[in-house]
């Protein structure tokens, strides 16, 4: 605020037009990347709703000016990578360690979140079912589904090593979790994290033709879809002339 008194620290706040918050917010953050000028904008925006709030004042926020929303906007997050379905299945199929072929295969082929792999107890597992208490989302539960191979060997799994209902099924840290991750994707030679498994799963779906919805409310579990289409990234022009051959060719 300092910086921002200067100027107009002399001035009735009513007076202060679009133009020299402009000049104002320019000079400021010239030099700075997009981020940071976004949240400077955001931050003298949000002082003059919190003065004209508070005062119940009658003039309109400078700020609030088409010019400077798009001048001084977030910037787009950089699309998420993909990773090609071959890849993935071979770093599940070259997984020995049984434990942690099944945990690559629930975020991968159940679309789920690293948590929630680790915070699964035997009492959440019904057959293809997997229940997701307390989710991210907020809601009270989520249901997550699996193909019958990756639940019949989670079941076996349980039964071999003797997990009781209220027992962890991967007892692991979250730290020792992401390194499995990272290292079953070095024996193919990309860098995996386990959230790129959770976006394949999305990605597969999609390209295989289902239903954008599906992906989003079953897959990802996702409240909204614009949420789900950013883990779809782009479409490369072979792919889209790929799906327009075999849709009308």
């Amino acid at each position: 605020m300092p910086r921002f008194c200067d100027p107009f620290g002399d001035r009735e706040l009513e007076s202060i037009t679009t133009d020299e918050i402009l000049s104002f917010l320019t000079r400021l953050t010239e030099g700075n990347k997009q981020t940071t000028k976004a949240n400077r904008y955001s931050n003298l925006s949000s002082f003059f709703n919190f003065i004209i709030n508070t005062f119940d004042l009658k003039f309109q926020n400078p700020c609030d000016s088409p010019v400077l929303k798009k001048l001084f906007r977030e910037p787009k997050p950089p699309p998420w990578p993909m990773i090609e379905k071959d890849l993935v299945d071979e770093v599940i199929f070259r997984t020995d360690n049984l434990r942690n072929r099944i945990m690559l295969e629930l975020m991968a082929r159940g679309g789920m979140r690293i948590g929630e792999v680790l915070n699964l107890t035997r009492r959440d597992v019904e057959d293809r079912k997997l229940i997701i208490c307390d989710p991210k989302s907020g809601r009270e539960v989520e249901v997550v589904f699996i193909p019958r191979k990756v639940a019949d060997r989670l079941n076996q799994y349980i039964r071999d090593k003797g997990i009781e209902p209220g027992q962890k099924i991967f007892p692991i840290t979250y730290s020792a979790a992401r390194a499995m991750v990272i290292k079953s994707g070095k024996m193919v030679g990309i860098h995996l994290r386990p959230h790129d498994l959770r976006r394949h799963s999305a990605s597969f779906a999609s390209r295989a033709g289902t239903p954008l919805e599906i992906v989003s409310k079953v897959i990802l579990r996702h409240s909204n879809l614009s949420t789900t289409q950013r883990y779809l990234g782009k479409i490369s022009d072979i792919e889209a002339m790929r799906w327009i051959e075999n849709l009308y060719g």
